[in-house]
């Protein structure tokens, strides 16, 4: 496919060069890229599944565990095999919608970056015509101007004529006929190669992320918000209380198209990506989105730290209090914070003290530790209540359900409207919540405050320094908090 240069209304511009495509050589040949695009997402999610299984069932870091293997087997009301099953089914659906996705897009080619990137000088050139009037509006006499600096500054002289560069003479035959033109210049040409090379792609990476995240909150939302979605749909992935890194595509399989399969493929294409750039894009949302149910607020995690959509901030979404925030995934936390549906309590819970203790050496930061939960408990009396205004009046259940089985309590004002709400939501599902969620969670969080209370008495002096006490503190709570559950994460039933 040869493009053949013809001179066009723009007769004084630099004439584009000729171009020859053929197919893109495969990443990892013999396997089509197409192929490879659905391949990878799925050796990815198992992949860093796995290793966070393998940390899972060899205790490596119980520290910055932000739950104990025994709320995975009590609270969760799914087994592994389920879910292992369901995720399976989603996957095949993903790479059914994937491969018909790919009939619709060309094969990638090259060898026509020489010509695009001409393309890009020229509209950068086209772009100078406007500086003369431009100045003129400010008083200023470009043609004066370009002639005094173009014995010194002649490229600034030239930018300032309009694109206008006499040194860079070429001469061009159009028609039969002999004409001259000129050439790019040196830094036309490195801020083309800038543009093709690094912001058209960064822009359209930069559009697939807001779309996907954009169509995730607000599918996700309504199905917490609309009861019906709720417990028709999307309660089957909200039966892990405890989430763990292979349950993240555990749903039902109609939410599992809508949500994630659906969103994604719209956001690659309003995107306007190619298939290569699709594999990167499918694969890192899918390590993203396993790593946001690993369970771990691991320091030294980078996908932890690219943004404040993590482990920490999802992991509230999951228990019975948070179930009606932190909507956001998989990538940026805005939708949440604009909306004003972000948990707004902190770090509520004792059982991220520990992890908060274990990290803090790495996380400090001005002498403040980071919230594991990205929350500031601050903001729940300042922040306007809407959209949770009305949830506390409306969760009538919750009147029935003491106070100690309605822990951790949230402190005084929004954090107060969504935990009702949230708690009124897991009493709607009949099949996999009601009040037994609470009382189980409320058992669990006794227990870890109990445990932190004693750490905190068996402390060295006062003697030792601030920060051997802590180190002991956070060895004592994990170890007390884990070791009695080492042989329990196998693939048994939850129910």
């Amino acid at each position: 496919m040869a493009n053949e240069f013809q001179y066009d209304s723009y007769s004084d511009l630099p004439p584009l060069p000729n171009f020859q495509t053929i197919l893109m050589p495969s990443l990892l040949p013999p396997i089509p890229d197409k192929l490879l695009t659905l391949i990878l997402p799925i050796i990815a999610y198992w992949g860093l599944s796995m290793v966070f299984h393998w940390i899972d069932t060899r205790d490596y870091f119980p520290r910055y565990r932000l739950h104990t293997p025994a709320e995975v087997s009590s609270r969760n009301k799914v087994s592994r095999w389920e879910v292992v099953r369901d995720v399976i089914i989603q996957q095949v659906v993903q790479t059914i919608v994937g491969w018909v996705l790919g009939m619709t897009e060309p094969d990638d080619v090259i060898g026509k970056e020489q010509y695009d990137i001409a393309v890009w000088a020229r509209r950068i050139r086209i772009a100078q015509k406007a500086i003369p009037g431009l100045l003129a509006l400010i008083g200023l006499d470009a043609a004066g101007l370009a002639k005094n600096m173009n014995a010194s500054h002649p490229l600034l002289a030239g930018v300032v004529r309009g694109g206008q560069y006499s040194q860079l003479q070429l001469s061009h035959t159009s028609g039969g006929s002999v004409g001259s033109t000129t050439g790019f210049t040196a830094w036309e040409n490195m801020l083309a190669k800038a543009m093709y090379w690094c912001v058209i792609p960064a822009l359209q990476y930069g559009t697939a992320i807001l779309v996907v995240d954009t169509w995730q909150y607000f599918l996700h939302r309504a199905m917490h918000m609309n009861k019906w979605m709720y417990t028709t749909f999307h309660s089957r992935h909200h039966r892990l209380y405890v989430p763990y890194a292979y349950g993240a595509l555990y749903n039902h399989p109609f939410e599992g198209f809508l949500l994630d399969t659906l969103g994604a493929s719209i956001a690659y294409k309003v995107a306007g990506m190619h298939t290569r750039q699709g594999m990167w894009f499918f694969t890192g949302s899918t390590l993203k989105t396993v790593d946001d149910h690993c369970g771990y607020a691991l320091p030294w995690d980078p996908l932890q730290h690219l943004t404040s959509n993590n482990a920490g901030y999802h992991d509230v979404h999951h228990q019975s209090w948070g179930i009606k925030t932190n909507f956001s995934q998989p990538f940026f936390t805005f939708w949440d914070r604009v909306l004003g549906t972000v948990w707004t309590g902190g770090d509520v819970s004792a059982r991220y003290e520990k992890a908060k203790i274990a990290a803090q050496n790495k996380v400090e930061k001005d002498g403040e530790t980071r919230a594991i939960t990205q929350s500031n408990v601050a903001e729940s009396a300042t922040q306007d209540p809407k959209p949770y205004q009305d949830d506390k009046t409306n969760a009538t259940e919750i009147l029935s359900i003491p106070r100690e089985d309605q822990l951790p309590l949230p402190p005084p004002g929004k954090a107060e409207l969504q935990a009702a709400g949230s708690r009124q939501q897991v009493l709607d599902d009949r099949k996999d919540g009601g009040a037994q969620v609470l009382v189980q969670e409320a058992a669990e969080e006794k227990e870890a405050r109990n445990l932190l209370k004693k750490s905190a008495r068996r402390r060295t002096p006062s003697s030792m320094s601030q920060t051997d006490s802590l180190k002991g503190l956070k060895d004592r709570v994990s170890g007390s908090m884990h070791g009695r559950a080492g042989a329990i994460l196998g693939m048994e039933s939850n129910r």
